[in-house]
């Protein structure tokens, strides 16, 4: 390592790896280890300490032993380290088994097209293993899907679609913005009801009053509907307005949220029957569920 790595790397990548398998291990939620367990702050301190203490033991004894060395044993080590080749050089040279320049004489093939020499290089390792890998996935490929019919890839697409549409359902009950007028069910919540109501004396009853019985906007409390009832109808109305220069707007478009529409046609259905003193003429037709 101490070869390959000189010293203003090597101290950083122990202290900050020593630091990283510490935090992969200690459960420190969204703060640092070392924040949040003081005690750790020390121990990175104290393993700081240790690298450069041995460190600097390992340069002084290396500095003794080389002192203790004569001159041409001194030059006979340094020689040997430096002319050493580097792990990389090691690893390109088997992975590649390529002939160097000065020695292609050798292979060199008796051919000649134009001045142009044929070598006899050997496939790279690298090359030659991967081509026996291919052999290996196409047989466990051929037994996996074709001898033990393993599901093919339509299937394995149409399971996953699957399942997809299993977690947006699940994800829907709970996304409660992601509803619409095809979705959308009436809520009995008391605590759903109290918001549609606030939102509808907010909103809604400058049109309809806060009774609902209608002034400029049609009484919601009878069983005559304009664009029908029901929750899909009544959450369709508010989301995409009203009929053509009636004056419904469509609520979405300003900024009410989906839950919040729900919540006010939710509000809307439980002023059914309650007749209230001075109610508008009913508009619309009879509208029944069917």
């Amino acid at each position: 390592m101490k070869r390959y790595f000189p010293l203003h790397i090597r101290v950083p990548l122990i202290f900050f790896g020593s630091a990283g398998i510490l935090e992969y291990f200690i459960d420190s939620g969204d703060q640092p280890a070392f924040i949040k367990h003081p005690e750790i702050a020390l121990l990175l301190v104290l393993i700081l300490f240790i690298i450069i203490v041995f460190e600097v033991c390992y340069a002084a004894i290396n500095n003794m032993m080389l002192q203790m060395l004569s001159e041409e044993e001194r030059k006979a080590k340094m020689n040997a380290v430096v002319s050493k080749p580097s792990w990389l050089a090691n690893f390109l040279k088997n992975a590649t088994n390529a002939t160097p320049i000065e020695h292609e004489e050798e292979i060199v093939l008796n051919h000649n097209y134009d001045g142009i020499k044929e070598l006899d290089n050997a496939l790279p390792p690298w090359w030659v293993w991967g081509f026996y890998a291919t052999i290996v996935f196409a047989v466990v490929y051929m037994a996996r899907y074709h001898v033990f019919d393993g599901d093919s890839q339509i299937q394995e697409f149409e399971n996953e679609m699957e399942i997809a549409r299993i977690e947006i359902e699940e994800y829907k009950k709970t996304a409660k913005d992601l509803v619409d007028h095809t979705t959308v069910v009436a809520l009995t919540e008391a605590s759903d009801l109290e918001a549609g109501k606030a939102v509808f004396i907010q909103n809604c009853a400058v049109c309809h009053k806060p009774d609902g019985g209608g002034s400029i906007g049609p009484n919601l409390t009878d069983e005559h509907w304009v664009l029908g009832g029901g929750i899909n109808n009544i959450f369709k109305t508010i989301s995409q307005g009203g009929r053509p220069a009636k004056g419904m707007e469509a609520w979405s478009k300003k900024g009410m949220k989906p839950s919040e529409i729900q919540q006010v046609a939710s509000y809307i259905l439980t002023l059914a029957g309650t007749n209230p003193a001075d109610a508008k003429a009913p508009e619309g037709d009879i509208w029944k569920a069917e």
